[in-house]
């Protein structure tokens, strides 16, 4: 997504430095519109939230649709006013976007590249540099469609978000040719020939991501009525709003309309395709409102803290994805695990890693408009002609000479001891794939609720002791540890993704289904020696846990309650490498997670003075005051855990082992 890469002077920076009257026409024809920099914001925040992880905006993905809305209108209007007037040229044109785009994503990239030398391992670092390669080359959108989805993608890809970038400059490649051309040829078919080319590529969409919707996401041709509904905007194609009372009803409708879209919309949702409709129209429908006067909602996008983030926009979304990436890989150096007291467990473990996510971002998009974008566009460092295409030019060639360098020596492999390198066979997910039973026990969004194998997950074992296991991904990773170790038992699985056990679950519709058919339709037909109830918990959810407690013991269930395990703020497997390679020993524990440790103690407490049924301590079997064990086999460098926050198998079973040697199962 090119944020704001459409913005030349008139609709970028500070506007008093590029009219002495805001809302004065401009050279282009246009006014400065506040409310459409306050669009941005609202489009930036979108895919800022969904990125950091927010479950309620899951369907923030949609703030690109509304980028490529906004870039169709005002690079559209730009080119217009300029064949209108005759100057445009596709030299000047280029200029600008060099101008607009470049310095800040070459800033991105060279310190995305210093971080990436340092903190990925010699597989990734190879993987990093080819995507350097294509978001050079504005060609990501390929490299990415090619190696992976969109959603499905690890966060070990610093560069995923530059695809949309590449999407746009695709798209400018041949557009303004094609508007000078019709201008010239038909100069009273411009408006058909672009509604014919919105029509197409919108019907392309919707046919393509219904065979293949990576395609459909990632390729130009099914992107391109975005941008050609603000060409369409920019073309006056629909008549002035004049009414005060239509520029409100259509401002709030579209306004309305991208929220729906980033609140109800998930990784779910078939898309682009019609689903699209809904934000760009929202957008298309507040920018045209705003061409015949003001509104409600453009006095509240024109708010100076909201138009602020749409200047920066454009930064902020470079930066904030690789920082969110990075972060994951444990370059921050355990900021998340700083002891906040009772505030650690008020924001969670998740919260705070989000608060720093943002703030890092913020921070990073300020500097970079203020100190790369605007000089680079309006202050000492404007460069013009042939000086520009140079310096484009030979920092093209550099990156790419890095990056070329970084595939050649095959990722660095000499930075990381032998040691290291065996550590990180853990980030190899298969064979914990394989002991979460996924696909049949676990269920996940890949497999779904109905895919669940009811003779296999729940069969019991009348010679012996029947116990069922129930929970999200944490209670997936005791299972096949539990069901190994404990000889004389049978241990039955219910997991579901992101379900921590609960009456009312809140998570969803596969959770909703999982346990309102284990605890509605299961349990009451089914006594069992026991139930082992395990989550990812959260503070919140121990108000949920009681009433469930409640509930067993009303209906004579006997439960055991698995406490949670430390987590870390990146994966421990490559803090290990980390600590190994740099001889830093106790780098593990300076990224240890302060929430887990203060809820294990809140849960015992409730415990001994609440619920009163057997609780496991997973935090306190693996960890003392200020250390945790680290390794299920140190000789072997098999680490405890597989990722930040989930037992590696061997992990497990070393657990599991040592709570059978100390009683707990008795």
């Amino acid at each position: 997504m090119a944020i704001a890469t459409e913005l030349a002077c008139e609709q970028v920076a500070v506007p008093t430095k590029c009219n002495a009257n805001p809302q004065a026409p401009s050279k282009s024809g246009m006014n400065y519109r506040a409310d459409i920099d306050g669009l941005r914001a609202v489009a930036v925040l979108s895919v800022v939230i969904f990125h950091i992880g927010l479950s309620r905006f899951q369907g923030g993905f949609v703030g690109v649709d509304v980028f490529f809305v906004i870039s169709g209108y005002l690079i559209s209007s730009i080119i217009l006013a300029d064949i209108s007037a005759s100057r445009f040229t596709i030299v000047g044109f280029y200029e600008r976007r060099i101008r607009r785009i470049f310095p800040a994503l070459f800033a991105m990239l060279a310190a995305s590249s210093v971080a990436a030398v340092i903190y990925l391992l010699p597989g990734e670092l190879v993987d990093y540099a080819k995507s350097m390669l294509a978001a050079t080359s504005s060609t990501s959108n390929v490299f990415f469609w090619r190696h992976s989805g969109y959603f499905d993608a690890p966060t070990s890809k610093p560069l995923l978000h530059t695809w949309s970038l590449a999407v746009e400059e695709q798209f400018y490649l041949t557009f303004p040719l094609f508007m000078l051309l019709v201008r010239r040829l038909f100069p009273n078919r411009l408006r058909t020939a672009v509604a014919l080319l919105f029509i197409t590529s919108l019907l392309t969409s919707c046919v393509v991501v219904k065979r293949s919707p990576d395609t459909a996401f990632y390729m130009p041709y099914t992107r391109a009525w975005e941008l050609l509904l603000g060409t369409l905007l920019s073309l006056r194609v629909f008549p002035r709003l004049r009414s005060a009372a239509l520029r409100n009803l259509f401002t709030l409708a579209g306004l309305g309309m991208i929220l729906w879209s980033v609140l109800l919309y998930s990784e779910k949702t078939l898309f682009p395709g019609f689903s699209a409709l809904l934000p760009c129209v929202g957008a298309a429908f507040i920018i045209w409102a705003g061409e015949a006067g003001g509104s409600f909602v453009s006095s509240i996008l024109s708010w100076r803290p909201i138009v602020f983030v749409g200047l920066i926009s454009y930064s902020l979304y470079l930066w904030h994805w690789p920082v969110i990436v990075l972060r994951k890989m444990g370059m921050l150096g355990g900021l998340s695990g700083i002891n906040l007291g009772p505030f650690s467990a008020l924001l969670s473990t998740h919260r705070l890693d989000m608060l720093i996510e943002v703030a890092l971002s913020f921070v990073l998009a300020i500097l970079s408009w203020k100190f790369v974008e605007t000089p680079f566009r309006i202050g000492a460092l404007r460069l013009s002609g042939r000086p520009l295409f140079s310096s484009a030019g030979g920092a093209i060639v550099i990156l790419m000479g890095g990056a070329s360098w970084m595939i050649s020596a095959q990722g660095f492999p000499g930075r990381y001891p032998d040691k290291a390198l065996q550590v990180t066979t853990a980030l190899d997910s298969h064979d914990e794939f394989l002991s979460m039973h996924t696909g049949t026990c676990f269920i996940t969004t890949d497999y779904h609720f109905e895919s669940y194998d009811y003779g296999a997950c729940l069969h019991e074992d009348k010679e012996k002791r029947n116990y069922l296991l129930v929970g999200d991904s944490h209670s997936a990773m005791l299972s096949s540890a539990l069901g190994t170790e404990l000889k004389d038992s049978n241990v039955m699985q219910a997991s579901t993704a992101d379900c921590e056990p609960s009456l009312a679950p809140s998570g969803t519709d596969d959770c909703k289904k999982m346990m309102n058919y284990i605890f509605q339709r299961y349990l009451p037909t089914h006594p069992l020696q026991g139930v082992f109830l395990v989550g990812r918990w959260e503070p919140r959810d121990l108000g949920s846990l009681t009433r469930l407690i409640a509930w067993a013991k009303l209906h004579s269930v006997a439960v055991t309650v698995f406490g949670p395990v430390p987590e870390y703020d990146a994966p421990l497997p490559r803090l290990l490498a980390y600590s190994i390679a740099w001889n830093k020993p106790s780098l593990p524990s300076q990224h240890l997670v302060a929430g887990p440790m203060l809820l294990d103690a809140e849960m015992r407490k409730i415990d001994a003075t609440t619920w009163h049924v057997p609780y496991i301590s997973l935090y306190k079997e693996i960890c003392s005051t200020n250390t945790c064990l680290e390794y299920a086999d140190p000789a072997r460098k098999l680490p405890l855990m597989g990722d930040d926050n989930h037992l590696s198998a061997p992990g497990a079973s070393f657990v599991v082992q040592r709570l059978i040697d100390n009683g707990e199962f008795n």
